[in-house]
Order: C-alpha cells, then sequence, then structure tokens
C-alpha cells in the first residue's frame, strides 16, 4: 500500500512540475505541431469551429492538450502554447506554458482534453506574467458560441475575457466556466527559442525572429484572425 501511495504521489508532483522534465528540441517541436493540429480540427469540423466574429476580437489565443490520469490519486496535466496580437496588430511566436485542473463535466472522463481559449482583452493574457493563473477565478471565462448559435449571442458574452472551446457536447455558449490553471515555463522558451527572453518579451516584443517549425502555426492564427 506505501508503494501505491508513494507511486500516486509521485504522479501528481511529476504533473504539477512540468518543466522540472526537459524536453529535448524535437518533443517540443512535436507539441507546437500537436497543438496546430488541434487548432486545425477545431476549424474544419463545423460543429466545433469558432466562428470568425470571435476570433476577429482576440488579442490572443491559448491552444492546450491535456490528460487525465488517475492511479489511487487524481490529476490532470497538459502542455499549450498562447499566441499574443501585438499593438502593430501582428501575432507573437507561441510561448509554450503548461496547465492542468481542467473539468468539463460531460468530458470528465475523457482521457485526452482539447481546448481553445479566445482572450478577447489585452489584459487576461498578462496574468500569466505573474507565473500562474486560474481561468473562470482570475478572469472570467465562459464556453463560447459556435456558429451555430452566433445569431442569438448577445455583445456580453463576446465581451468576455476568456471564451473557452472544447470538443465537450451539451455545453451552451455564456455557461461561465472554470477551464483550469495555466503556467508559465520560462525554462522550456529559453531552451527551445535559444533566448533569456522571458514570457512578456516573447509575447510583445519583437526580439527572437521566428524558427521555421513554428511559422506555420503563426501564419494560420494571422489567417484565422483577420
Amino acid at each position: 500500500m506505501k508503494k501505491l501511495l508513494s507511486l500516486g504521489l509521485a504522479l501528481v508532483w511529476a504533473l504539477a512540475t512540468p518543466s522540472l522534465f526537459a524536453l529535448g528540441r524535437d518533443s517540443q517541436v512535436k507539441h507546437i505541431e500537436t497543438c496546430e493540429a488541434i487548432l486545425q480540427e477545431f476549424m474544419d469540423d463545423p460543429a466545433f469551429a469558432i466562428p470568425a466574429p470571435v476570433l476577429q476580437r482576440a488579442r490572443a489565443v491559448i491552444i492546450m492538450n491535456q490528460f487525465k490520469a488517475g492511479f489511487v490519486f487524481g490529476a490532470t496535466g497538459g502542455y499549450g502554447v498562447i499566441l499574443a496580437k501585438r499593438p502593430d496588430n501582428t501575432w507573437s511566436i507561441p510561448v509554450v506554458i503548461h496547465g492542468g485542473g481542467v473539468s468539463f463535466g460531460l468530458q470528465a472522463g475523457g482521457k485526452s482534453i482539447e481546448t481553445i481559449l479566445v482572450l478577447t482583452d489585452d489584459e487576461t493574457p498578462r496574468h500569466l506574467f505573474s507565473g500562474r493563473v486560474n481561468f473562470g477565478v482570475d478572469a472570467k471565462a465562459v464556453i463560447g458560441p459556435r456558429w451555430a448559435e452566433m445569431e442569438s449571442v448577445n455583445k456580453e458574452i463576446l465581451s468576455t475575457p476568456v471564451l473557452v472551446y472544447t470538443k465537450s457536447k451539451g455545453l451552451f455558449a455564456g455557461a461561465t466556466v472554470k477551464a483550469g490553471y495555466l503556467v508559465r515555463d520560462d525554462d522550456a522558451n529559453r531552451d527551445f527559442y535559444q533566448t533569456p527572453y522571458t514570457m512578456p518579451e516573447l509575447l510583445y516584443g519583437n526580439f527572437v525572429t521566428p524558427p521555421p517549425e513554428v511559422r506555420p502555426l503563426i501564419a494560420y492564427v494571422t489567417k484565422l484572425t483577420q
């Protein structure tokens, strides 16, 4: 029993502290490519595509690939990226983040949770500068409208700081949610971009030339939000 308890605690600790397990560059590239694929899959499926009027309001976009695991103790964890729209209306490079604690009720039993967060103001992305942010607590988060719901959606919903999109069904636009926590990972970004700059400079500065591996994602987000 002690061994099971130790294993359970180790699992929770590992999921809660992802930056302690350094990934090689190839793994980081795969994570970024996976995030791009998640966004493309959302947009290619009429049932889950994010409406253009929502994307045009985006000041930042977060793409998360999270997983659920349980062995004596339950825990959630995962990885993702955030891209921010700069004052000159260009999009930043994707900045690596980690997250956990997400739950959407109908999808709670799933092993994988793919989520897109559309941030509609300039202040909300900056919450991540402090290290960790809980959407739904530090910033209001609601389920974002899909195409079929756009006609009945009011401006208040579209002005919510965080619009959440997930593959769960039965969640209606405007329903308040807690989208879990997100954590900045300066170590991962330093390793990947080979730079001393951290999240604020990577999101809102122009100090790093985007490597070839991230350019398709930047171009796709730029196209969607025009």
